[in-house]
This record gives structure tokens, C-alpha cells and sequence, in this order.
């Protein structure tokens, strides 16, 4: 079976190929080279959901596409469906950097990833939801993952995320959460 992946971030498309391997074997990932939609969606499920169908149009695929952010108790959920663009310049540093500045001095520090897996054929469409619960630390450790990764401590653990390998992340973050439920629903759906 071959998707294409409505993402320009190489990170994702690696993490993804990782992730659905051993739910969907013999899968060939395709990356998109089309034009980015416009994400103008109130919701996480809603962003993945345009995303998917612009590839799905663009290439005449099967696309799968999400929309992922990290949401902070304190601050409302904030930045949420905003998380790539919080800082307003698109570079995760500065997105991060934020988010450390607008909890400073904040003790709940509870926060979740989310993210909404969906997959879009021209016939069915599906959208699945991920959360993996946490909180942010008051600084970034590690070196790995990208984006709020170094900042997030998973519930139940010591290390930060971008601590963790990527065998462990995979088996225990949002976009596993959210892309093994959208494989099990696209299974039932054929």
C-alpha cells in the first residue's frame, strides 16, 4: 500500500515510517511535494483532516497527514493548535523558548501532546486522536527528537522526551497513540 504523507518535516516522515511499519507491513511512505493548505482549522483534528485531503488531491493517493501540539494546563491548552507557530517565526527554539518564558514562575505544570492522525482515500476519511499526558520542565535536556520535545517530560518518567531513544518515543508518544488507532479504523473500514 502507498501513502503519501502530507508533511514537509523530514522528522515526521521518519517517525511515521517507524511507527506504521509494524502496523501496516509492506507500506511505502511517499513524502509530499505539494503546496502546504492553509491550516485554518479550529481544531487539531480539523488541521490533520485539510492536510490529508490537499495531499490526497494533489497526488490522487491515499494520504495520511496530522496535526500535533503540545497543550499546557496553565496556560488554557495554549499553544495547541498553535504549537508550530507560537512564536511566530516557525523555528522550534523560539516556539519552545515561549512556552518556558509564559510558564515561568507557574507550578502546574501538567501539559499533554496531542495529536490528530487522519487518512483520506476519496472515498473514507478518518480522523484519530493521540495524547500522551506529561509536563513541561522549567529547561530544555536532551538532544534528541525536535520541537517541544526537549522541554516535555512524559508521565512516569525522569527524562525528558528528547531524552528518550527513538525506539522509546516511538513506542509511547502521541503520534503512536493517534497512528495505530487510525491503522486499526482503517483496517475495519476495508
Amino acid at each position: 500500500m502507498k501513502l503519501v504523507v502530507a508533511t514537509h518535516n523530514p522528522h515526521k516522515v521518519e517517525e511515521l515510517g517507524r511507527i506504521l511499519e509494524p502496523l501496516l507491513p509492506g507500506i511505502e511512505l511517499v513524502s509530499f511535494d505539494g503546496p502546504e493548505p492553509v491550516e485554518d482549522g479550529a481544531t487539531f483534528e480539523a488541521n490533520a483532516l485539510i492536510k490529508a485531503r490537499a495531499a490526497y488531491e494533489h497526488t490522487g493517493l491515499p494520504a495520511i497527514a496530522d496535526d500535533s501540539g503540545i497543550a499546557a494546563d496553565a496556560l488554557g491548552g495554549e499553544p495547541g493548535i498553535r504549537s508550530a507557530r507560537y512564536a511566530g517565526t516557525g523555528n522550534d527554539r523560539d516556539n519552545l523558548e515561549l512556552l518556558l518564558q509564559n510558564l515561568q514562575g507557574v507550578t502546574d505544570r501538567t501539559a499533554q501532546f496531542l495529536c490528530a492522525a487522519a487518512y483520506v482515500d476519496g472515498e473514507t476519511e478518518l480522523v484519530e486522536m493521540g495524547v500522551w499526558p506529561g509536563a513541561v520542565l522549567t529547561s530544555a535536556r536532551g538532544e534528541g527528537g525536535f520541537g517541544y520535545d526537549p522541554i516535555f517530560q512524559p508521565a512516569g518518567e525522569t527524562r525528558s522526551s528528547a531524552e528518550l531513544s527513538a525506539a522509546e518515543k516511538d513506542a509511547l508518544s502521541h503520534r503512536r497513540r493517534a497512528f495505530t488507532a487510525l491503522a486499526e479504523a482503517v483496517g475495519r473500514s476495508r
